[in-house]
């Protein structure tokens, strides 16, 4: 075989390989991609938890007539935890629940209630 035929033969199956891996990236990325829109009732959900503890976290707060700097202190932590949980952009531990849950003179089954 002659040096230009080899070098023909061996770009061809470089190309090949490039080729099949675009194609196996391009199949995983619209797998990804799949999966995401189909959980997207899942993290609806989880965005509707969040939101009703927060929520109901407010509310109690604010029957209280209580501050967020007021509570933030009262539990030994920052006012913009405080703040976090009540926007849903995290939870309270479960330590900060219950002591949530006594300083607004309820149980946490009321504080949970209407999260499923």
């Amino acid at each position: 075989m002659s040096n230009t035929l080899i070098a023909t033969v061996l770009v061809f199956v470089i190309g090949l390989i490039s080729l099949c891996g675009i194609v196996y990236l391009f199949v995983l990325v619209v797998k990804t991609l799949k999966k995401y829109i189909n959980s997207s009732d899942i993290r609806k959900e989880k965005s509707d938890i969040k939101k009703s503890l927060g929520e109901t976290l407010k509310e109690h707060r604010i029957s209280c007539n209580m501050t967020q700097e007021f509570v933030a202190e009262v539990l030994g932590v920052s006012r913009q935890a405080v703040s976090k949980w009540e926007n849903g952009i995290s939870d309270p531990s479960t330590s900060n629940l219950i002591a949530i849950a006594r300083l607004y003179n309820t149980s946490v089954e009321d504080l949970l209630k209407n999260v499923e």
